[in-house]
């Protein structure tokens, strides 16, 4: 078959297989919708539900009954289904979808709220802290796999992050060399991954997982040798301080979340607009683009395939390292071994669950850490749903988003795959 013919034939399979995924979504979307309506609807008391705008009970609050909002939240997921199913609305299907899927969270909490109540400024904070160093990560990941390198060491550079946070932070007395130290403690692990994965071409996820044994063998055996034995003076850094901006932190629920907080929270936002401006807008961005889509064609232009590659995969070491800092400056105060438990690799699900963009790694970022902090609410409120359940959602949702169910997610062409120049 000609290529013009094969052209031909995906342009002309391509509303079908849009309609198919658009009615695929619309089915789900009314699944879930009466799932919420009719079960949260049932098991909600007819009790108040309150959303205080404050960090505990006094103040305002947006009140609604518990029995009727279940209902009237499930029905709007049904009605976002539906308008998917008729295809009313083919230009507004992500919304549509979002709308469900906010449909159906509200929802579940009016059940789980009913007769209770929810703080939305502590819940929003906590979910925007517990997602801090997921987007630190998603955003390394992304620079590294869309120029081609594949970057399962994100853990790694997490552990080595904050080690070298405490351990420099500590001796220096300053939160600024505990960072700056970080961001280089994650270089180092990414300039090993790129050296390995560009230069001597071993198989990326391969090197990527021994990297992360690496890290976690160096920074344990330190820590025992060095911090254990004298942790006041090699293990306990300064803590990063709250920053306050006078009236915009007294803005309702966003103000306090957005404008009353670290730095390292304004460090992220700014590097998901940045890097997705910069991809999006700039001559790097395009030689970026290009070179994790094909290689061959970019080189022939004159890109320097290998070099690009190895600056952007040491620059996602900078900002993954800088991640790691949030474990030892802002959560816990000192370093423990294997104390990232895994963070890496969640990052590493929230750059595929947001297709491999700065913006969508943030969302999924955000997904993941809402999760946590629900299922830590409610534990705390005696809920009879496991929390278990709930820090196993996103990654059921990644999956759902891999099988292709939420529109197609595909990895750049060239990701993972070593350049020989010809």
């Amino acid at each position: 078959m000609s290529t013009a013919t094969e052209q031909d034939l995906a342009e002309a399979t391509a509303p079908k297989r849009f309609w198919n995924r658009q009615r695929r979504l619309g089915t789900a979307l009314v699944a879930i919708g009466v799932l919420a309506a009719a079960l949260f609807g049932a098991l909600a008391p007819s009790e108040t539900a309150r959303f205080t705008l404050s960090e505990d009970a006094e103040g305002a609050a947006l009140s609604i009954n518990g029995q009727l909002g279940a209902v009237l939240f499930g029905i709007v997921a049904i009605g976002a289904g539906v308008a998917l199913l008729v295809g009313v609305a083919k230009r507004w299907q992500t919304t549509l979808l979002g709308l469900g899927i906010v449909g159906f969270v509200l929802s579940f909490l009016c059940w789980q709220v009913a007769g209770k109540f929810m703080p939305l400024v502590d819940t929003a904070s906590g979910s925007l802290e517990l997602a801090l160093p997921l987007i630190l990560g998603a955003l390394a990941g992304v620079l590294g796999e869309r120029s081609g390198v594949v970057n399962v060491a994100i853990e790694g550079q997490f552990l080595m992050g904050a080690f070298a946070a405490a351990l420099v932070g500590t001796m220096a007395t300053s939160v600024w060399f505990g960072l700056l130290s970080a961001a280089v403690g994650g270089a180092l692990i990414a300039a090993m991954l790129a050296v390995l994965a560009i230069r001597f071409l071993v198989d990326q996820v391969v090197v990527g997982i021994v990297l992360n044994l690496f890290a976690v063998g160096v920074t344990g055996f330190l820590y025992e040798r060095l911090m254990q034995p004298d942790a006041q003076s090699y293990n306990t850094p300064p803590q990063m301080e709250t920053w306050r901006i006078p009236v915009l932190a007294d803005i309702p629920v966003i103000g306090p979340v957005l404008f009353e907080t670290n730095f390292l929270v304004w460090l992220a936002l700014i590097l998901v607009v940045a890097i997705h401006f910069g991809l999006s807008r700039t001559r790097w961005g395009l030689r970026t683009r290009a070179v994790g889509e094909h290689p061959t064609a970019a080189d022939t232009v004159g890109i320097r395939v290998r070099g690009l590659r190895y600056a952007n995969v040491l620059v996602g070491g900078l900002v993954a390292g800088a991640g790691g800092a949030y474990f030892t400056l802002v959560a816990t105060g000192s370093f423990t071994k294997n104390m990232t438990s895994g963070a890496g690799f969640i990052a590493l699900a929230a750059l595929i669950f947001g297709r491999w963009t700065p913006v969508g790694a943030l969302g999924a970022a955000l997904f993941f850490g809402f999760a946590q902090k629900l299922a830590t609410y409610l534990s705390a409120v005696g809920s009879p749903v496991p929390s278990q359940f709930l820090n196993m959602l996103p990654y059921l949702a990644t999956i759902v988003a891999v099988a292709g169910l939420v529109g197609r997610v595909r990895a750049p062409a060239a990701d993972g795959q070593p350049y020989l120049k010809s």
